[in-house]
């Protein structure tokens, strides 16, 4: 190459040298001055052919690099999507991404339950920000969720993304943050005062608002989006337990709420951010621009709709302090309000807290209730047989004198214990159709799982929930059936749970859901007050399909209609097979619970 370059530099020289002394012959000038011109034409077309080749020679090693690296990286990889250069799995994310759960599933079951791809194949980034693990293998959850939980917090990533919405609440934080937050909720989540605030609040959104709905839908013969109904049921129940504020917005008519709005889209608008890589949505938010504009301004709101909460509260606490003639029991016992009882804490701490709170309990609860009744509609079985125990429950305390005390009051706590059948059917639910059908780990330190794969440090761990509940390996070969009696013992007295590693729909390890027992209570309320009293048919020709969110939301709602429903039948039915039940009428105390509107419905104020 040296030589080569000597020689055209020598070249061109000469041609420059013959160029000068043509200007001293007067006869031969013009020749020697074309002459001189194709020759240097002709020097600079030699080096232009030089150089692009050698960048064409320098261009094809780097490619020839780069797919050498590419095969080592693929080859590596456990399983899994094909994966493309530059671009990765990507390619194969984006045209699943209407069945993403189901494409998780299928790889996972092709793969033997864990898989590891690439959604960034470029060096220095595919082994650590672009490597992702997804498991859905027993025995590597109990290791990332329990026994190495510290190696797998939830990283930076997730807390940059919820961080306006959510500050360091204890759904997005690590470390002493989210353990002091967790000790403190903790000791709250296991007082019996607290089952009571929720069982009011739900006791009566179900009887003043839901059921007065649904019977005017059987009246009016139009059908209802049950979806949307049990969003609104559980929002107004969420904010009553978080805060001790109702937002009313399950009321005739469904009128907007502000706060419930500003809300919504400030979790929509948050979501949105995990779409795109992190620079894309800071830039935005800079910008003020697109959903990041949105973002603000609805979080500014809750902002000061919390705000003025806290401040109110807080006077009211001080206000209460001092003696009264007849203090209710009943107020302020929601989780604020206990919050305030029990330390100085500043008012974004609070805020923190009752917003952590209202995300976690409104859309979970509601999703998979709509799954639930989804199911149990298509399922005249599974629906029969939740009746004959909830009405054989109810029998024990009502007997059968008359049967319209079923439907005269809210389920006592003795009764909604006594559910087996219906809270297998709710955790049957829940194995398939899991509220939070994905979730991610950021890995601190290189790890092996217990399976063998190695997840490197900087890389992501992504846990299919979702997955879990449709292994065979670990459900067996009817997985993907409906089935509630796996739930039970086999007398069909006893609910009897699975390993929580096995079934991870809320959570497991020190960060399972504190509220879990708080949830079956609320849904299995909800479920044996509809179901007592309504059939449900989804409408026909309604598609009920997945939304690809970080919720299992159904993308067109769930549009049911709603009948009466005849008790008479299973009433029959108890008669034969529970003769006993005939042996005396019902306590005065239980006759009593007949009143049209219950004490403790009515006790519950907004």
């Amino acid at each position: 190459m040296l030589l080569l370059l000597l020689l055209l530099g020598a070249a061109a020289a000469a041609a420059a040298a013959a160029a000068a002394g043509g200007t001293s012959s007067t006869g031969s000038s013009s020749t020697s001055s074309s002459s001189s011109s194709r020759m240097m034409m002709m020097m600079m077309m030699m080096m232009e052919e030089y150089w692009s080749g050698t960048w064409a020679a320098v261009a094809l090693a780097l490619g020839a690099a780069y797919m050498a690296w590419f095969w080592r990286l693929a080859r590596g990889l456990r399983g899994g999507p094909r994966v493309w250069p530059v671009v990765g799995s990507l390619p194969g994310l984006v045209q699943n991404a209407e069945r993403m759960h189901e494409w998780i599933a299928g790889n996972l079951r092709g793969a033997g339950g864990t898989y590891q791809t690439c959604i960034c194949a470029v060096p220095g980034l595919a082994r650590r920000a672009g490597l992702v693990t997804v498991t859905c293998d027993p025995r590597n959850l109990e290791h990332v969720l329990k026994s190495r939980f510290d190696n797998y917090p939830k990283g930076p990533t997730w807390h940059a993304v919820f961080r306006d919405l959510l500050g360091d609440g204890i759904f997005n934080s690590d470390g002493d943050t989210w353990l002091l937050q967790r000790k403190t909720a903790a000791l709250e989540f296991t007082t019996r005062t607290l089952r009571h605030a929720m069982s009011r609040w739900v006791a009566r959104s179900i009887h003043l608002r839901l059921l007065p709905i649904l019977s005017h839908a059987v009246d009016a013969r139009s059908p209802v989006d049950l979806q949307d109904l049990l969003l609104r049921l559980t929002f107004d129940n969420i904010c009553g337990l978080a805060f001790g504020k109702d937002p009313e917005t399950l009321s005739p008519g469904l009128p907007e709420n502000a706060f419930a709005v500003a809300f919504d889209r400030a979790t929509e608008a948050t979501l949105q951010r995990f779409i795109f890589p992190e620079f894309v949505w800071q830039f935005k938010k800079r910008l003020q621009f697109g959903m990041e504009a949105t973002l603000a301004s609805s979080v500014a709101h809750v902002d000061r709709y919390l705000s003025a909460v806290i401040k109110a509260r807080k006077l009211e606490l001080v206000s209460s302090s001092s003696p009264s003639p007849s203090p209710s029991p009943d107020r302020h016992d929601d989780l604020l309000s206990r919050f305030m009882k029990k330390g100085s804490y500043s008012d974004d701490f609070l805020q923190q807290v009752a917003l952590n709170f209202i995300l976690a309990g409104r859309d979970t609860s509601s999703v998979a209730l709509s799954w639930f009744f989804w199911l149990v509609s298509t399922h005249p079985p599974v629906e029969r047989r939740i009746l004959v125990y909830l009405k054989a429950a109810l029998s024990e305390t009502l007997r059968l004198y008359p049967s319209v005390l079923w439907l005269a009051s809210p389920l006592a706590f003795e009764e909604v214990d006594r559910l087996v059948y219906l809270k297998a059917a709710l955790s049957e639910t829940l194995r398939l159709y899991p509220s939070v059908p994905e979730d991610s780990k950021h890995v601190v330190a290189d790890d092996v799982l217990p399976d063998g794969t190695f997840v490197p440090a900087g890389s992501s761990v992504t846990y299919s929930i979702y997955s879990a509940g449709r292994m065979k390996s670990v459900w067996g070969d009817d997985c993907l059936e409906f089935r509630p009696e796996r739930w039970l013992s086999p007398d069909g007295t006893k609910f009897e749970p699975h390993d929580s590693f096995k079934f991870v729909a809320f959570n497991a390890g020190p960060r399972i859901c504190l509220g879990k027992d708080l949830a079956y209570l609320q849904m299995k309320s909800i479920a044996a007050a509809v179901l007592l009293r309504h059939r449900l048919a989804v409408v026909p020709g309604h598609r009920v399909e997945q939304k690809m969110s970080l919720t299992l939301f159904m993308k067109h709602g769930l549009k049911m209609h709603v009948a009466a429903r005849d008790l008479n039948p299973i009433v029959a039915e108890l008669r034969r097979t529970r003769p006993e039940a005939l042996a005396a009428p019902p306590p005065e105390s239980q006759v009593n619970k007949s009143s049209a509107v219950p004490t403790e419905v009515a006790a519950v104020t907004a």
